[in-house]
């Protein structure tokens, strides 16, 4: 296997109006690491990919009318990015990180019922990223009690 192959898994397409932009930005903002770059002849971004841990995110342009920015349909997000920061990690720091790259802090860091810390954020197009840490390792039954909920693995349970 290469660098560029993956495992079974999954990764996330994200499109924007300025591919080019987001995938510098991503990585000055976020602490993402390129993996690799596709560029066409004019020098824009066709397709490109960045790790963070053991995913991947794909990084590409506004490709067909079903693939938009947020940007290009009024602020709207169809899905949203959740991105888990190992242990110890400081997740207050990692805010500001992305908050001095320009990153719209719209959750600030809070400590959620089931454990770990999080706070989200709007990338310069729009898109929504949640970021995470675990401060408190909690059982499903800890978490239930504190946020009201019933954990199952499925839902006929």
């Amino acid at each position: 296997m290469t660098d560029t192959q993956r495992p079974k898994g999954l990764a996330s397409t994200v499109c924007y109006r300025d591919p080019n932009a987001a995938y510098r930005w991503l990585e000055e903002a976020f602490g993402f690491e390129p993996l690799f770059a596709l560029v066409d002849a004019d020098g824009k971004l066709a397709h490109g990919e960045m790790t963070f841990g053991a995913s991947v995110v794909m990084i590409g342009s506004e490709w067909s009318d079903d693939h938009k920015s947020p940007q290009s349909i009024g602020g709207k997000n169809t899905q949203s990015a959740s991105v888990q920061l190992a242990l110890g990690e400081d997740i207050d720091a990692h805010c500001e990180a992305a908050r001095a790259a320009g990153a719209e802090i719209i959750a600030p860091p809070a400590t959620q019922f089931y454990g770990d810390r999080t706070y989200r954020a709007k990338d310069p197009e729009g898109h929504i990223w949640s970021f995470g840490v675990t401060v408190e390792a909690k059982t499903p039954s800890e978490w239930d009690a504190a946020g009201g909920f019933t954990t199952k693995t499925r839902l006929d349970d």
